[in-house]
Order: structure tokens, then C-alpha cells, then sequence
């Protein structure tokens, strides 16, 4: 799972799957449960002659026993149960090396797994993470050839074509993966950063306001894989100011922090202005945007010097 530190520049991969198993690249081994008592009833003892009772003896009386209270079963009853575990599929031990990062050894496990649109879907986010952009759109692409509409799939070849500067290809792509799931907020957010890369801030800002109406949290999304966004300083200074925007709006002070440092970092706006724009005005008080107001100031000194 790849997280860059500019994070205004990146774009989400739509999720590798719902639910990787941490585990599955173990290998098949033997579980061992608990020692339990199994809970079985002890067996009735035939009576030898010696027991038998005569008239002129009392029957011995069972021992006291507290209600409820159940004899502890002979040790000869305690069971050891064995449980094989099966061993992993092709495409689980795909997913438990995706997990580490080992992308190429991920490959090899795919294309051992029967093929399906889920698994050329993978292969290609294998692929992309090693950036080899020409593989990965093959792969995307034959998952299309399986389902068409999978919105995940259409959302991971946009971002190749973001990666390739296609950006109005792109911008269709994300475009036919909203039309699958409207509700995408991770597709809100790379339509909005694409927008912004061509300069239509207006959409840009619509989008990414829809997105955090849908999920406060995705700006520091750390759920999906991420891939670098070819932009130059001043276009990531751009996003980076929207993203900031977007934190305030919702109340996320770090969060609007760290991107409106970021911004200035890159060169987009300077301490002066962010410290007069209306935008920004609920953190005036705050003495963390205090402070970073300050550094940034003292920072531009120090290069002017």
C-alpha cells in the first residue's frame, strides 16, 4: 500500500479487493484447539458381586455433589482436536504479496489463478506499482473485455491516463466510473484532482466537496494503493490549497494544516495571504496556524537572505 508525502498529487487505485487475508501467504500448517473436555456422559458401571447390596447392608451413598456441579470427565476423555488448514489459492497468496509490496512474486501467483475480471484487475495494479504503465492498461483492460462497468476498473485506467498526461481521457474515464457508483468518494477525489490539473478549479472544488460530503476522511485515505500525479509544483500547490479548503470547510484542523503548508511549500499562495483569506478565518486562534504562519515567514526570510 503506497502513500506519497505530497498528497495532493496522488491519485487512489480503486481497492484491491474487499478484504485481503494477512495470512494467506503462510503456509498450510496443522492447528492445534485448545485442550477442551468433551463434554460426554461417563458410563454406566455394571455391578460386580461385590456390590451387590444384601439385606444386612447399607447401600453406600453417593458422595455429596454440589447442584449443578458436573464430575470432571477421566483424562483418557480430554481430546486434542486437529484442524488442517487448506492451503491458500493462487490469488490469495497474489493478495497476501501485494500486502508486502512484492509485486513481481504477486504476478507470478495471479497468473496461476483461473482468470476473471477480478484478478486481470489486480495484476494490473501489480503492474502500476511497478510502474509499468503499458502492462497495467493491458490488464485493465482485458478486465473491461469481462465487465465493462466495473467502476473500479474504469477508475484505475483513468489514473494511467493521468499518469500519461491524458488528462481529458482520464477526466472520461473517472466520468464512466461515477456513472457506476455516484457515491464513489474516491472517484470524487481523483475526478477533482484532474480537473484542477487542467486549470478548471470551479469543477475541481465541486468535486472534492462532494467527495468529503461523502467521506470526511478521504483526503487521508490509507486504505487504497497510490500512484504519483505527473503535475508541476505550482499545479500541486493548487490542489494542495483546494484540499486545505476542503479540511477547513469540515472542521478537520490538522488536516487543513498540513495541506496549507504544503501549498506554501510549493509556492501557490505565501503567509500573508493565507493569514487574510476569509476562507482560513476560523483558525486565526488557533496557535498551531499560528505557528506555522510564522515558520513559513521565517523560512522566506531565510531564503531572501
Amino acid at each position: 500500500m503506497f502513500r506519497l508525502v505530497e498528497s495532493g498529487s496522488v491519485l487512489a487505485i480503486g481497492l484491491i479487493s474487499a478484504q485481503l487475508a494477512a495470512q494467506s501467504a503462510l503456509p498450510p500448517q496443522t492447528a492445534y484447539v485448545a485442550q477442551t473436555p468433551v463434554q460426554v456422559q461417563a458410563p454406566v458401571q455394571a455391578q460386580t458381586p461385590a456390590q451387590v447390596s444384601t439385606p444386612d447392608q447399607t447401600p453406600a451413598q453417593p458422595s455429596a455433589q454440589a447442584p449443578g456441579q458436573l464430575s470432571p470427565p477421566p483424562a483418557a476423555q480430554v481430546a486434542e482436536t486437529v484442524v488442517k488448514t487448506p492451503p491458500p489459492t493462487p490469488e490469495e497468496l497474489g493478495d497476501s504479496l501485494v500486502i508486502h509490496q512484492r509485486y513481481q512474486a504477486a504476478l507470478a501467483a495471479y497468473e496461476k489463478a483461473p482468470p476473471s475480471a477480478i484478478v486481470w484487475n489486480k495484476m494490473g495494479i501489480a503492474y502500476q506499482m511497478m510502474f509499468n504503465l503499458k502492462e497495467a492498461t493491458n490488464c485493465y483492460k482485458e478486465s473491461l473485455a469481462l465487465e465493462p462497468k466495473n467502476p473500479n476498473v474504469l477508475n484505475n485506467l483513468a489514473t494511467i491516463y493521468d499518469s500519461l498526461k491524458e488528462y481529458g481521457q482520464a477526466e472520461k474515464y473517472y466520468k464512466k466510473s461515477l456513472k457506476q457508483d455516484p457515491k464513489s468518494a474516491l472517484v470524487l477525489k481523483n475526478l477533482g484532482t484532474n480537473l484542477l490539473t487542467q486549470h478548471k478549479y470551479s469543477r475541481g472544488w465541486e468535486m472534492y466537496q462532494q467527495a468529503l460530503a461523502i467521506d470526511p476522511q478521504i483526503f487521508q485515505d490509507r486504505n487504497s494503493p497510490q500512484v504519483q500525479n505527473p503535475t508541476s509544483l505550482e499545479q500541486r500547490g493548487v490542489m494542495n490549497y483546494y484540499m486545505a479548503l476542503g479540511c477547513v470547510r469540515i472542521g478537520q484542523t490538522a488536516c487543513a494544516l498540513q495541506y496549507l503548508r504544503m501549498a506554501m511549500d510549493e509556492g501557490y499562495t505565501t503567509p500573508k495571504k493565507v493569514a487574510s483569506d476569509l476562507a482560513f478565518a476560523s483558525l486565526r486562534d488557533n496557535p498551531d496556524f499560528k505557528l506555522l504562519l510564522a515558520s513559513q515567514k521565517n523560512a522566506k526570510s531565510t531564503q531572501s537572505r
